[in-house]
């Protein structure tokens, strides 16, 4: 599975699957305690995580991160640190705001150093846009702050702008906290002789949208077929349009015995996965349908590339018996 596969977040129990968690958190459960929470987007090794939780050990942190070799270095050094208030999770910053965290519950968010996307055609990608002020809005206390320090002008006052334009928070600029400093990327820029940049996003009012978790299937999407088992189709890569994103069939490659497996891309809500479909024989026929691999989660998107799937099925002239997708 690719860095942005499935997610999951790491609790007391270590690695919980992100399948058997109620959307949003419940933050005492998750956290086996009362206190204020605190994220920081882009969570990296984690070294920014350990001196925040021991900068203030009653706040409950959770650390997001995309790269899965960074979640591992941050858990190994949590572990090493010996720091028990911090949760990670895998995934982008903005499907974390909107799933995991409850609605007015959030004390700060911290990003430190993002990607700042510097290609003109990428500019959209940048996280700090005027949708993510206005999700961030509805999950923050009243007066909640997030905290940017970067070495990137160009999209420092971008997200000035982009806050300013939202209406709902007002800017200071101010020098970088010392413990913003400590990350890699600061290290690492600091030796370069670049200029650090740093402001605080107060929440002053709050959109008025509501935004629900995204929806989730508790079972296997996929398909019974009457006829022979095909064998795997040409590689040629399909993409399919779905509310909000795509459903891209990667690859086709043959199963040991019978069938083939479809490595897919489903990107929707700020959330991407790379999920393994497959067909093969079954005691009711032929089988089409997501594998278990990796833990994915059940998404509307994953459900339509099942029914992708199934279409193509139909297109070889196989009988559609059963549908649950």
């Amino acid at each position: 599975m690719g860095p942005e596969g499935p997610v999951w977040v790491v609790a007391k129990r270590m690695l919980l699957r992100f399948s058997e968690i109620e959307l949003p958190l419940d933050l005492k459960a998750n956290f086996g305690r009362e206190g204020p929470l605190v994220m920081e987007v882009g969570a990296g090794d984690g070294r920014f995580l350990v001196g925040l939780a021991q900068a203030a050990p009653h706040w409950n942190i959770l650390g997001v991160e995309l790269s899965a070799a960074s979640v591992e270095r941050a858990l190994r050094r949590l572990r090493r640190e010996g720091v028990g208030q911090v949760r990670l999770f895998k995934g982008s910053g903005d499907f974390a705001l909107k799933n995991l965290v409850p609605p007015r519950s959030l004390d700060a968010v911290y990003v430190n150093f993002p990607d700042p996307w510097p290609k003109k055609r990428h500019a959209q990608r940048r996280l700090l846009r005027v949708p993510f002020f206005r999700l961030l809005s509805t999950r923050l206390v009243d007066g909640g702050r997030l905290l940017l320090t970067t070495d990137h002008r160009e999209y420092f006052e971008q997200a000035i702008e982009e806050a300013k334009k939202s209406g709902l928070f007002e800017v200071e600029i101010a020098p970088p906290p010392p413990l913003a400093l400590t990350t890699k990327y600061a290290t690492k820029w600091r030796q370069a002789g670049r200029t650090f940049y740093h402001a605080v996003f107060s929440k002053i009012a709050e959109d008025a949208a509501t935004y629900p978790v995204i929806e989730r299937w508790k079972e296997m999407p996929h398909a019974i077929f009457e006829g022979p088992v095909p064998s795997a189709p040409p590689n040629e890569k399909r993409v399919f349009e779905i509310p909000g994103g795509h459903v891209i069939f990667l690859e086709f490659t043959p199963r040991p015995r019978e069938g083939f497996y479809a490595f897919v891309r489903v990107e929707e809500e700020a959330l991407v996965q790379e999920v393994v479909l497959e067909v093969r024989p079954s005691g009711k026929g032929v089988y089409a349908g997501l594998k278990r691999f990796g833990d994915p989660l059940v998404t509307p998107g994953v459900r339509r590339a099942t029914g992708h799937l199934a279409d193509m099925l139909k297109a070889q002239g196989l009988v559609e018996k059963q549908a649950s997708y």
